[in-house]
């Protein structure tokens, strides 16, 4: 308490302490104010990002006629990992698209060590036989997880392009014909993306607002960024890459957990094209647990950072992007930083408010409602993990995948796949209880922040609340009366 002192002349406190704290204050005020011109420069961008799309939004890319005998072959990579209850919805959709059968090649990359194995050796035994060029493919040595699983199985095919779908992915019969025309009228088109969908949006609060958070990427953000000429990232899957662009960007590469941005900013580095369709929508299964959803939003926030310091000077030193491209490529790149500034801000905002100097910035009530909209955004993407995930990448902690389980329709709690709660749980049940305390000191100090501390308590105290209500759910449920039968 000795921070109040300071800035209210009317307490009894010694001259040496006041000596002593003015220091202290002063770095706090410092680095409170780089944090809050930060996520300034963030919102500025993301509002870029949102006339960019008023702007071109309908502005669609026509669709090249194309005969189906000019149609090229296309391989299909479906990178697995134990996905026993997605794989045969998986593999069915893929025999459904509509393509020339002779000229689509279908890639089960199978670095699974449970019953999936068996799955996929049986449904891939029965496709073959009905006449798909259908193959499982399992790799001697599981390394470079998903990177090197995808590096590995081009290396068994020479097909000019290739799709690549994840396990939960369940891609329309017309995909590839709404996507491949574009790539043979513009021999520059290196990489096409879709639109993420979703199959249990309304299955629980958290896929909910997973949805929200998603079509906000898919609808907006990368629509104007596309549109806007601007570089943009590759999502991983629901896309497809001519052949000869990754091989030109140097090839898939697990030395990030975020090779897909790695490989697609490296071939547009090369003066390849990017091409965003929003109006073609691949629905997936987004994680019913908190738990799941923590690890996927760490894995992807650890990954982006790594590329940030892999990546930057390769953007600035490249001839092939304008200097608007390179500042909003950099901003692309920082995307997780700002919710390390906010966690600085969400810590420091009560010690400073209770100390004065809040008071004292002008900046602090209009900077903090005009960050209203990311602060709602960014504490819905588990603020704290995501924190982690950056400093894991500044500390250039080794990569440990920890793959998103899938489920289907089967029950997640008690699964075999479903993951704990792991130490983070109780980081954010202390920022919990240190912004509920912060509304209380707003009462006295401050009453114009209340708003902001009791929608940070309501942020964290909604993961917290969900995280150990689903760890109860999942440690009542026996594994044996969870695991079910995968899906014919």
């Amino acid at each position: 308490m000795g921070l109040i002192f300071i800035y209210h002349p009317s307490a009894y406190i010694a001259e040496p302490l006041i000596s002593y704290m003015t220091p202290l204050l002063s770095l706090l005020t410092l680095i409170y104010i780089i944090s809050a011109i930060g996520l300034a420069v963030f919102s500025g961008a993301i509002f870029i990002l949102l006339i960019l799309w008023i702007i071109y939004r309908h502005q669609k890319p026509i669709l090249p006629d194309v005969a189906d005998s000019d149609l090229p072959p296309v391989l299909i990579q479906l990178p697995i990992y134990n996905e026993q209850y997605v794989i045969p919805r998986l593999l069915k959709a893929m025999t459904q698209l509509d393509y020339p059968k002779d000229r689509l090649r279908i890639q089960v990359l199978d670095d699974s060590t449970d019953e999936t194995i068996g799955i996929v050796a049986d449904l891939v035994a029965r496709y073959t036989r009905e006449g798909w060029l259908m193959t499982h493919v399992r790799r001697p040595i599981r390394s470079e997880f998903k990177a090197g699983a995808l590096q590995y199985g081009l290396g068994l095919d020479d097909a000019p392009f290739t799709a690549i779908f994840d396990a939960d992915f369940v891609p329309p019969p017309d995909f590839l014909r709404q996507t491949i025309p574009h790539f043979l009228h513009n021999p520059k088109l290196g990489i096409v993306q879709t639109r993420w969908a979703h199959l249990n949006a309304e299955q629980n609060l958290i896929t909910r607002s997973q949805a929200m958070s998603i079509d906000g990427h898919f609808v907006i953000e990368q629509t104007g960024r596309n549109r806007g000429g601007l570089m943009l990232s590759f999502n991983g899957t629901g896309g497809v890459w001519r052949r000869a662009c990754i091989d030109d960007g140097g090839g898939w590469t697990a030395i990030t957990t975020a090779e897909d941005l790695d490989l697609s900013f490296r071939a547009q580095l090369r003066g390849w094209k990017y091409l965003y369709l929003p109006d073609v929508a691949v629905p997936a299964e987004l994680p019913p647990q908190i738990a799941a959803y923590k690890a996927q939003q760490a894995r992807w926030a650890k990954g982006v950072t790594q590329n940030l310091f892999r990546l930057i000077g390769k953007v600035w030193q490249s001839e092939h992007v304008t200097l608007v491209q390179k500042i909003m490529a950099t901003i692309h790149l920082c995307q997780y930083v700002p919710q390390v500034l906010l966690l600085m801000l969400t810590i420091l905002n009560p010690i400073l408010m209770v100390a004065g100097v809040l008071q004292g910035l002008p900046l602090a009530p209009l900077g903090l409602a005009g960050l209203a909209a990311p602060i709602m955004y960014v504490i819905s993407q588990v603020m704290f993990t995501n924190t982690v995930g950056v400093f894991e990448a500044i500390l250039r902690r080794p990569n440990d995948i920890k793959r998103t389980p899938k489920f289907s329709d089967t029950v997640w709690a008690g699964n075999q796949y479903a993951l704990r709660a792991d130490w983070t749980i109780l980081c954010e049940l202390a920022l919990t209880l240190y912004t509920g305390m912060a509304v209380v000191l707003a009462l006295r100090y401050m009453p114009s922040l209340i708003p902001l501390f009791v929608m940070q308590t309501y942020g964290f105290g909604t993961i917290v609340f969900w995280g150990m209500m689903q760890e109860r759910q999942h440690g009542r449920v026996s594994v044996g009366a969870c695991h079910g039968k995968p899906h014919a």
